[in-house]
């Protein structure tokens, strides 16, 4: 078996400009598909307008596949990163870590979108036309909230996704158990490691239709959204998705650089369309796990480290929410006449960001309590609550992409934090690369990171 050098000092010629773009095309054209059917479905949906819906089930066919997959995978990969750790002081490193990262990015969203509305004033003459609401729902006390959050009262209520905190308690457990008993717990590690293989594999698979299914929501839900961005949602519409796009850019790829330099923006932005193309057309985190956790290991995210923060963070890591919620903050603001930009709403917003966030998100009927917790707050009637409910509608999908994304930045910071700033020249152990299988024109594009074997 020759090596990746052997294979360079076998080239006579070097590979020229034109080889190693057809490299990239190669190596990137499935991402490349993925695009491209997102945005023939974008174009379906400006001109079809509502009469587009009619393909949405071969997109909910998609969507139904993603959400049947997430669960085995989220407990797979969650319980054998635990059972694989070589001490409980490396899961409690993690966890620290990741809530201090997730704490701070949330606070950073949450002061771009305050600086991004002080300097284009965007909510200034806001005229909302409100209604009273029908019908507000039960939501509980916050004690039988949170216990719900983190225990069901029946084993079937784990097999679901809208108890996704649930299963990911009940899966660190499992691993923790596994890892206590030594050796008679090798076997069950071992099935929890064949089963993550097993269930990524299984993601490949189903991705194989992710451009088709992907166009067809996207081309519904461009046509459905079209009949609500009138009058002035119109300005969430137009503050929103710009910020979201600038954070998307400028954020995440100063957290890449911090993370692992240059060769870490390189490695991030050659292997996050996949997860970011899912996450917009289907405007979940949960349902773009899978394609994290891919991304992720093409990256080199320590599997510990990516398999235990993608999955929490899809529940209670929220950067995209965060900026939503200041919005939301100030249109209401606007819209009853009362001035945001004061040291002491600012900074109750702020906290209202982080909560709706990293707390609220992961409770059950966690992105209402939110909005009842704004418009209590700061003293706003009922009749608020169908505003932000209708912003939350128009930029739920760039909210959702900012979510997903910033989960794999996060991991990335975890793994700096951890492991330094040679995180991504350690070897994985779910990783086996065969050098045969590498062409040899990509070679410097491997060692670099910009390619990672899958």
């Amino acid at each position: 078996m020759s090596s990746l050098a052997d294979s360079d000092l076998q080239s006579p010629n070097p590979p020229g400009p034109l080889s190693k773009f057809g490299g990239v095309l190669r190596n990137y054209r499935f991402p490349l598909f993925i695009l491209t059917g997102v945005v023939i479905g974008a174009i379906i949906g400006l001109i079809f307008g509502e009469r587009a819906t009619v393909i949405k089930p071969f997109g909910t066919l998609f969507i139904n596949m993603m959400f049947t997959l997430v669960v085995p995978l989220v407990f797979f990969s969650i319980s054998s990163a635990v059972a694989g750790m070589s001490s409980a002081k490396r899961l409690g490193k993690i966890m620290g870590s990741m809530l201090g990262v997730f704490a701070i990015t949330g606070i950073i969203s949450s002061l771009v979108m305050i600086v991004a509305l002080w300097f284009t004033g965007a909510t200034e003459g806001v005229q909302v036309e409100m209604t009273q609401p029908e019908d507000v729902e039960e939501v509980g006390s916050i004690g039988d909230q949170l216990v719900q959050t983190f225990v069901v009262d029946d084993f079937s209520k784990i097999l679901s996704a809208e108890h996704m905190l649930a299963l990911i308690v009940f899966a660190v457990i499992v691993g923790i158990a596994t890892s206590g008993i030594g050796e008679k717990g090798k076997p069950f590690a071992a099935f929890l490691t064949s089963g993550t293989e097993v269930f990524l594999k299984f993601t490949s698979i189903i991705m194989y239709y992710a451009p088709i299914g992907l166009g067809a929501y996207f081309a519904a839900l461009i046509g459905e959204l079209g009949a609500q961005l009138v009058g002035d949602y119109v300005r969430a519409f137009l503050v929103y998705y710009p910020v979201a796009i600038v954070y998307f850019v400028v954020a995440f790829t100063l957290y890449s650089f911090l993370a692992g330099g240059r060769r870490g923006i390189r490695a991030f932005w050659s292997n996050i369309i996949e997860p970011t193309a899912i996450s917009l057309g289907t405007s979940s985190s949960v349902a773009a796990i899978p394609a994290n956790l891919r991304a992720g290991r093409r990256i080199g995210v320590p599997r510990d480290i990516r398999e235990t923060i993608v999955p929490i963070g899809a529940t209670i890591h929220m950067e995209g929410s965060s900026l939503s919620a200041i919005l939301k903050i100030a249109f209401l603001f606007a819209v009853f006449g009362r001035d945001f930009f004061t040291p002491g709403n600012i900074l109750i917003g702020i906290a209202v960001a982080l909560l709706a966030g990293m707390v609220m998100a992961g409770i059950p009927a966690g992105g209402f309590i939110g909005e009842l917790m704004i418009i209590t707050l700061y003293g706003f009637p009922a009749a608020a609550l169908p505003i932000i409910q209708i912003i939350g509608t128009v930029i739920d999908p760039p909210a959702t992409t900012v979510n997903s994304v910033g989960d794999q930045t996060s991991s990335m910071m975890v793994a700096r934090i951890l492991d330094g700033k040679d995180w991504m020249d350690k070897p994985d152990d779910s990783e086996e690369v065969d050098n045969d299988d590498i062409d040899p024109n990509d070679a410097e594009e491997f060692r670099s990171g910009s390619i990672r074997p899958e």
